[in-house]
Formats: C-alpha cells, sequence, structure tokens
C-alpha cells in the first residue's frame, strides 16, 4: 500500500501460499493469486515461473501477479525445485533439471490445481522472464498438451548456443557464470546432446500453440538472438509467433516505458488466445 497508494484496495486479487506435490513426490511450494470479485472455481489460469533459475517470488504485492489477476485470471508462481528461500536440499533438487524436473513442476502445478477444481485446464497459458522465459518456450514444446499460449520473454531457446555466448563473454569454460549455468543444465560441455534436447528452438514441431516473445535489444544477460532464433524457427515450421522488441531496454526492464510495453502487449496477447471470460 505505501509502495503503490494510487492502486484501489478492490483491485488487488487475494494471494495464498500453497504446496503442491509434484510426480516423484517432491513438495513444491508455491503462490496463488486470485482474481478479485470471482469465485475460485474453474478459472483461467496464468503460470507466471519466476527467472534464476536460483531465485525465488516473494508473499505480498507482486505487479506482475496482480496485473494479470486484475484481468481475471487466476496465477501460480510455483517454486520449483531450484529456487532459493526453501532449503538447499530444494536447491540443489534443480541441479541438472533445466528442462527436466525444473519444468514438470510447472505442469505438475497445473495439474493439482485443475484436481482441485479452481482452475480450468483446457484454459492455461504459461508467461515468464528470463529463465521464465526459458520455461514459457518449454511450455509449448516440453509439455504442448497443457498450455494453450505462451508469453516468453528474454527467454534462453537454445541452451548450446547460450553456452557458447557465455563463454566468449566471460572468457572461459570455467569461470563462475559458466559452472553455474552448466550446474543447473546438467552439461559437461557447450556441445551435450542432453541440453540440446531440451532447448525449445530446436524442438518447435512440438508447438501447437501461439507463442508472444518480448526482449529488450540492449539484453546483457540473454542476448536478443535467443528470440529471433526461436522465431526464426517456429516460422519455418509454419508455427504462430511474435516478436515484440523492445528498443534500448535491458534484460531488468529498467525503463518504465518498457515495463509498459511489455505489459500492454502481453495482456493484449493472452486477452486473445486464453480469454478471461
Amino acid at each position: 500500500g505505501s509502495r503503490y497508494p494510487d492502486v484501489p484496495a478492490n483491485t488487488i486479487g487475494e494471494q495464498r501460499f500453497v504446496t503442491y506435490t509434484a510426480a516423484d513426490g517432491t513438495e513444491i511450494p508455491a503462490y496463488l493469486t486470485l482474481p478479485p470479485g470471482r469465485e475460485a472455481r474453474s478459472l483461467p489460469l496464468i503460470v507466471l515461473p519466476h527467472g534464476g533459475p536460483q531465485a525465488r517470488d516473494y508473499p505480498g504485492f507482486d505487479y506482475w501477479a496482480q496485473l494479470l489477476a486484475s484481468r481475471g485470471y487466476a496465477v501460480l508462481q510455483p517454486q520449483f525445485r531450484g529456487s532459493e528461500g526453501f532449503g538447499r536440499a530444494h536447491i540443489e533438487a534443480g541441479y541438472g533439471q533445466w528442462g527436466r524436473s525444473m519444468q514438470t513442476d510447472l505442469s505438475d502445478g497445473v495439474r493439482w490445481l485443475a484436481g482441485q477444481g479452481t482452475i480450468d485446464p483446457a484454459r492455461v497459458c504459461i508467461m515468464g522472464w528470463s529463465y521464465g522465459g526459458y520455461a514459457a518456450m518449454a511450455g509449448v514444446t516440453l509439455d504442448p498438451d497443457v498450455y494453450r499460449c505462451a508469453v516468453a520473454g528474454a527467454g534462453v531457446s537454445d541452451l548450446p548456443r547460450m553456452l557458447a555466448w557465455e563463454r566468449d563473454q566471460t572468457g572461459g569454460r570455467d569461470t563462475t557464470v559458466m559452472r553455474y549455468w552448466r550446474r543447473f543444465m546438467g552439461a559437461e560441455r557447450i556441445n551435450d546432446n542432453s541440453i540440446a534436447e531440451v532447448s525449445p528452438a530446436r524442438l518447435v514441431d512440438r508447438v501447437h500453440a501461439p507463442v508472444l516473445l518480448i526482449h529488450g535489444r540492449d539484453d546483457s544477460v540473454v542476448p536478443f538472438e535467443q528470440s529471433t532464433i526461436f522465431r526464426d524457427a517456429m516460422q519455418r515450421s509454419g508455427r504462430e509467433v511474435e516478436l515484440v522488441e523492445l528498443t534500448g531496454e535491458d534484460h531488468w526492464l529498467s525503463r518504465e516505458q518498457g515495463r509498459i510495453a511489455v505489459f500492454r502487449a502481453a495482456v493484449d496477447f493472452l486477452q486473445r488466445h486464453n480469454p478471461p471470460n
């Protein structure tokens, strides 16, 4: 309230802390934000995975989640394995699980909410930024039957090319940054086949949902080409894809103009492909 005094209280959706069990028995903590003024039954859902991947969401006002909830969507923010803030074992459970259990933790949350009757499993989209952008692209390639659309912001689409870019940027394969990426990806080397197998740009033939890509031209964390690689692959395969280029914007959406452009594009896309009513 003190940070956003002009936001009317009646537009704020209830946030719940929940836990659910992944397919392998792992307990996954999550935040569920409900649309204000709507019964928590058969709601359309947006899965909103955080970046990092060793990061987390927090209780309290989240303007990404509240933006979507105000438009009529339930919003699930899974703290998938690899997320920090829930113990060392939870972080380490994510090592080597990029595109694997870290990804199925998201769709297991969808199935749990559907089993509770809270959401309509036929009206689910996925949206994220940075690692969350990868998860959005992976959602429609690795778990294509779960999501009817995806919004991927500043995401990694080709893991081997991303590792090669990081190597060139940081000056070698044994830098701290390279070790961090390889630990979560489970890659011993850049051309490891295991990470090519979970690279969305190489799996577009599986996609049957529309995808919106958003990326800043001046992104120094995930290069802009990671979105163009995915766009070009989608177009070659005749899939539906849009790319919003943010001129002069960085990875963190530091400029108000960039944030507004992202939110307008994302909401318009979601309302077209996953109407909340």
